[in-house]
């Protein structure tokens, strides 16, 4: 960014102004981060949040830890690469794919969806040993190049680039005769009554699949996507085995969970 550019938007000092060039470094960059706004703008923190809820309810953008994203039905071609979604709280993941890989054991037969919280766990597995992993995503199998101890079955099937994930008919297929000790699944949004939900079609189906074919259902994912839904649901939340996530989980819905028999693991950043 030009300092003119910089100069420029620090001047905007309406509400509905500073909305409208939010969304359009949404449009540009996929992504924004809480901070680098507050200080654009010269405005605080919270103010920037409001404004990204605002945007939220709009459809315009899905908020998560540290920022947001823009919505992947809202600007397709714009969708956030796995690059712009890695950037974001990215501790609290590292915490979240660690406690996931201390539940691996030798002899484990697991699935690792496609996704930045599960590439994380990907990388934890360099010292596991006799563990078979399936994925979908790209970017997980290469994290798992380095894991020689891990044997690496994928799905195949159609390559959607920006999210670096396979799916379709081939996909949901290969995974037809296989039987899987450990599911790790990460998802766009979680609510205790309307289950777990993500932004794609494709993906949720394959998914679906993936439950079908588990034995435990373990969602990966950090606090900020609970009391959301996305448009297209993969499974009820009572389907789920366990949840590990972070300390921010609002408490509603820990105690719902819990009262639902769902083991919640939280992890400290």
């Amino acid at each position: 960014m030009s300092s003119t550019e910089s100069s420029t938007e620090k001047r905007v000092t309406g509400t509905s102004e500073r909305r409208e060039q939010i969304i359009q470094r949404l449009r540009q960059q996929g992504s924004v981060q809480v901070n680098d706004l507050s200080l654009l703008y010269g405005v605080s923190t919270v103010t920037i949040r409001n404004d990204l809820a605002f945007l939220e309810k709009q459809g315009i953008a899905v908020r998560a830890y540290g920022g947001a994203l823009i919505c992947d039905g809202n600007t397709p071609g714009l969708e956030p690469s796995v690059e712009d979604k890695s950037s974001l709280n990215t501790a609290v993941k590292r915490s979240i794919a660690q406690a996931a890989a201390n539940l691996i054991k030798p002899g484990h037969r697991i699935i690792l969806d496609s996704g930045t919280t599960t590439y994380e766990i990907a990388r934890m597995l360099r010292q596991h040993t006799d563990v078979i992993a399936m994925t979908n995503g790209m970017n997980v199998a290469n994290a798992l190049l380095e894991a020689e101890g891990v044997e690496l079955l994928m799905t195949g099937g159609h390559l959607r680039r920006q999210s670096q994930s396979f799916y379709g008919d081939q996909a949901e297929q290969s995974l037809q005769n296989y039987h899987f000790d450990l599911l790790f699944l990460g998802v766009d949004a979680i609510d205790t009554d309307r289950g777990v939900s993500t932004h794609n079609e494709d993906e949720a189906r394959l998914n679906r699949k993936m439950c079908e074919v588990a034995e435990r259902i373990i969602v990966v994912t950090d606090s900020s996507k609970f009391n959301r839904s996305s448009l297209h649901k993969i499974i009820d939340t009572p389907r789920i085995d366990m949840i590990i996530t972070d300390e921010g989980i609002p408490a509603e819905s820990l105690q719902e969970l819990q009262r639902s028999g769902i083991e919640v693991v939280r992890v400290k950043e």
